[in-house]
């Protein structure tokens, strides 16, 4: 392990090395900045400029642009409530309302500490575990991911907020969203209403930018535009009891995303909706969730850096992308010779060990880049918002006709942004309709593939260790909370009775 790590160290640290480094992790923040393209569609366009360099300078840039875009799409979560990355979505719910309350600059700061602290700890489980969580990554086959996305579901009942029905009926609708389009395992289309554009389905960044950007928009045109933040500048500066309330978050937040993260498929954006959940329901301030607590900034944050990172387990040593900036990346191994799996570690270790190495000088330098510049970001709400909305509306609209350069993905935009808007008006949860979207597919997927393997039955789901696993875990995190809730009012009204006789 220790030659290893020299070798990396090595590798990653030649001056080219890190001045590569340096400019994917800026172009990153850059690409993850602007609504619509994100770390995947960033990769992709950029992997002919990479052709002319060598194989492991090549991948360090391009995994730059990979984390260095999700901090990016935090920038615009936090300041304007339009997220540049899927995974950045749930960042929306508290991150935006700290914003509000003139803490943009502290959201930001965490947002940078708790990326980089997640970094250091899922780089070092990466390093030391690769190789035996490959195998762990193996075992999880359609049964396990079926577990996994009802666990998924589960975490629904947090992003509920005072009505688990609206909550669970806006899942329900996301899920139904998510069905449009050619059935999975199947030939036939539904609801396209024949419109060809539809059968690869709804696009979920039209959706994303849509219910938040737009609808945002729309919200706060009608109830008046807001004051401008006139807070000062070291008010924006994170302190230290944040820090202290932040610590735990992280911690939680960086062991979710890394273990979600060695799952195929499973990607950053579960991650973090689960890191949020489950810190939802074990926060001693579930009250300030969705008011602006930082634990509900800080926790999504690890995780979908950690999972960021994780994702490259499956990748390196197995040849199976963990999301779908990671596939794009499989195509580059390809494109410069290389073949990812077991034998990878044997045979290109300075690849491999140079290639982890710089995930750590990456977000060195993404924590300095940004972590001073937190207080200057959160500076832009003190732009009247008249300004603004023309251009988080141009923006948004731009960044969903360069995902397919087609009017039809403007049109969806709007249509969401309209649906953003009413949800806004009915006091509706956005997050659990979101939710539904992501694991819409992936849900069917399991669900088919499971009962391919049973032989149209479920019952397959309880032969597997695993499984039965995640499902008690799902179970617990549904009914666990309230059981112990009524306990504990069962065990202070005896106590009071007591005291009274």
């Amino acid at each position: 392990m220790i030659d290893n790590l020299i070798l990396g160290f090595q590798t990653a640290l030649t001056l080219e090395n890190i001045l590569w480094c340096f400019i994917g992790v800026l172009m990153g923040t850059i690409i993850g900045l602007m609504p619509g393209l994100g770390s995947t569609t960033g990769v992709a366009i950029l992997i002919p400029l990479t052709l002319t360099l060598e194989p492991v300078t090549a991948l360090i840039m391009l995994a730059g642009i990979y984390y260095g875009a999700q901090y990016g799409g935090t920038i615009t979560s936090v300041l304007i409530s339009t997220p540049g990355e899927a995974a950045s979505v749930v960042t929306t719910l508290d991150g935006y309302q700290m914003a509000r309350k003139g803490r943009a600059g502290s959201a930001l700061a965490i947002s940078a500490i708790g990326s980089f602290i997640a970094a250091i700890i899922s780089l070092a489980l990466l390093m030391a575990l690769a190789p035996p969580l490959a195998d762990l990554a193996l075992n999880f086959g359609p049964v396990e991911n079926l577990a996994i996305m009802i666990l998924g579901l589960v975490i629904v009942v947090s992003f509920a907020g005072g009505s688990l029905k609206r909550g669970l009926m806006m899942a329900a609708l996301g899920l139904l969203i998510s069905t449009v389009g050619v059935a999975t395992g199947f030939s036939q289309a539904r609801f396209t209403f024949g419109n060809v554009d539809m059968l690869g389905g709804i696009p979920f960044v039209e959706v994303m930018i849509g219910l938040f950007a737009v609808g945002e928009v729309l919200h706060q045109i009608r109830i008046g535009a807001a004051a401008p933040i006139r807070t000062r500048f070291k008010d924006m500066v994170i302190t230290r009891s944040e820090l202290k309330r932040s610590a735990a978050p992280i911690l939680r937040g960086s062991g979710i995303g890394f273990l979600l993260g060695i799952l195929p498929g499973a990607g950053s954006t579960l991650a973090s909706f689960m890191a949020y959940g489950i810190e939802k329901r074990v926060s001693k301030n579930k009250h300030e969730f969705g008011k602006g607590a930082i634990e509900g900034v800080a926790a999504p944050e690890a995780a979908n850096n950690a999972a960021a990172n994780a994702n490259f387990v499956p990748t390196l040593a197995l040849g199976i992308p963990g999301g779908g900036t990671t596939a794009v990346l499989l195509g580059a191994f390809t494109i410069y010779g290389l073949q990812p799996g077991p034998l990878l570690f044997e045979t290109q270790p300075a690849l491999v060990w140079g290639l982890l190495v710089s995930f750590f000088i990456g977000n060195v330098l993404l924590l300095v880049l940004n972590l001073p510049l937190a207080p200057v970001f959160a500076q832009m709400l003190r732009i009247p918002y008249g300004y603004l909305y023309p251009i988080i509306l141009l923006t948004s609209f731009i960044g969903a006709y360069s995902v397919s350069n087609n009017m039809f993905s403007v049109v969806l935009v709007l249509i969401f942004g309209l649906i953003g808007y009413v949800m806004k008006e009915l006091d509706l949860p956005v997050a659990p309709l979101v939710l539904g979207l992501v694991l819409g597919p992936l849900f069917e997927k399991a669900l088919v593939q499971t009962s391919a393997l049973g032989e149209g039955s479920f019952a397959i789901v309880l032969q597997s260790p695993i499984s039965v696993t995640i499902l008690i875990a799902a179970v617990f995190f549904a009914f666990g909370p309230n059981l112990l809730a009524r306990a504990r009012k069962h065990a202070a009204e005896k106590k009071q009775s007591e005291l009274v006789k």
